[in-house]
């Protein structure tokens, strides 16, 4: 027998049920997005290397990516994120678009990272950005499409939280605390690891790195003070634009919000899961300037973020939040009583569909009890006879097979009668 053919690894296998799940997730993030006006677009899945070279950093690039020689002998990668793509995109149609840009994307990603549990190195994502105003408003706007989103699987504030930190508040502290300009990437860094580290170790390893006793005691002082947020005009503005815009219970204040605060120029945010077996980020973003610098635009500044599908799915399927999967689309069988009567069965799965209905014809003539346990298994509603005796009196046999019972009806009256069962 010869040697089944594996998956690469890091990737997945769609079957209906899995794929159900994904459609679940696209169809709420584009609710979220739509509700509050963005536009989908999307951009190619193959890029050239040169296009991360400059923004993403060496590990992205060298590390991460997908790369490999095309036949023109140019390299090119899967594209591992998507934000130079659109900033390359923006950049081309600058003085053609109307701003502010309101845009979200949902599609496939490739990264060379080491599978475990909630990662993949094949991934769907949500990247959402609003471009060309700078306001903690806008801010606002996004943290509350997140927050939208949230609301909208069933995620209750108390499950999940969208922690929320400023990059010019935390600049601010760092100079207070004398930490040296190219110190603030380690020490971000230094904070991005503390909640994986026990005190003890966590305190050796910051003296460890460079930091003096006095500003390992200031910045676990400033860690913890969360109301930090209050000496920041930008983030008391944002929070009273939060409880306008009706999210103010998922958002919270993190001082410890430090991932991509030397990407970010404002605002940075994460969303956690709290209550489950990940306790990992379902999300994050924030405020970004000098976006089209690298791809010849002028500067633009943007706020926006991005969610993987993976994470999301996993939260979802354990909290309970997937909806029921119904194995066929079709909520109706038409059976095929015998071969000579095979085409007045056609005949009227087209009559059902020209009404916009979704419906299955039974592919062969065999016994009518082993079509009905089909269409039970496939979780339909309602299978439709068509025997001699109807064929000849121009009825239909409509069964509903959730309550068992069938009524004949005239076959100009069986797409009200189907309705009727299906609408019940």
């Amino acid at each position: 027998m010869a040697n089944k053919i594996q998956t690469v690894k890091g990737t997945r296998e769609f079957y209906p049920e899995q794929m159900a799940l994904r459609n679940f997730i696209y169809e709420k993030v584009r609710a979220a997005s739509r509700a509050f006006g963005y536009q989908e677009y999307d951009g190619p899945f193959i890029e050239t290397i040169d296009l991360y070279a400059a923004k993403s950093g060496e590990e992205l690039v060298k590390k991460q990516s997908f790369t490999f020689e095309d036949r023109g002998g140019d390299l090119v990668t899967l594209r591992p994120e998507l934000t130079p793509s659109l900033a390359r995109m923006i950049a081309a149609k600058q003085g053609e678009l109307t701003f502010p840009v309101r845009w979200w994307s949902f599609g496939p990603f490739w990264r060379y990272e080491q599978p475990q549990k909630g990662r993949t190195r094949e991934f769907f994502q949500w990247n959402i950005d609003m471009l060309g105003v700078n306001s903690p408003e806008a801010d606002a706007e996004l943290i509350a499409v997140a927050a939208t989103f949230l609301r909208s699987i069933n995620l209750d504030p108390t499950q999940a939280t969208i922690f929320v930190n400023n990059r010019r508040l935390m600049e601010a502290e760092f100079d207070k605390l004398s930490v040296a300009p190219e110190m603030r990437l380690d020490v971000s860094n230094m904070v991005d690891r503390r909640s994986k580290m026990e005190p003890a170790k966590w305190d050796a390893y910051v003296l460890d790195s460079g930091l003096s006793q006095a500003q390992l005691d200031g910045l676990k002082s400033v860690l913890g003070n969360r109301d930090l947020w209050k000496q920041s005009e930008e983030l008391t503005r944002l929070f009273s634009a939060l409880e306008a815009l009706g999210v103010s219970d998922y958002v919270q204040y993190d001082p410890n919000i430090m991932r991509g605060l030397l990407y970010y120029t404002g605002t940075v945010f994460e969303a956690f899961e709290t209550s489950g077996s990940l306790k990992r980020a379902i999300l994050g973003g924030g405020r970004y300037d000098n976006l089209l610098a690298d791809v010849g635009g002028q500067p633009l500044s943007g706020v926006g973020f991005a969610m993987g599908d993976v994470v999301m799915g996993i939260i979802l399927q354990e909290k309970g939040l997937v909806p029921e999967f119904v194995p066929s689309p079709a909520s109706l069988l038409v059976t095929v009583f015998d071969e000579s009567l095979w085409m007045n069965s056609l005949e009227l799965t087209a009559q059902l569909r020209s009404a916009g209905l979704n419906v299955m014809s039974y592919p062969e003539p065999t016994k009518l009890p082993k079509q009905f346990k089909f269409a039970d298994k496939m979780k339909m509603k309602i299978a439709l006879v068509l025997g001699p005796e109807e064929v000849e009196k121009g009825l239909v046999v409509v069964k509903n097979l959730v309550s068992g019972e069938q009524v004949q009806v005239k076959k100009e009256a069986v797409i009200q009668s189907v309705l009727e069962i299906l609408n019940a």
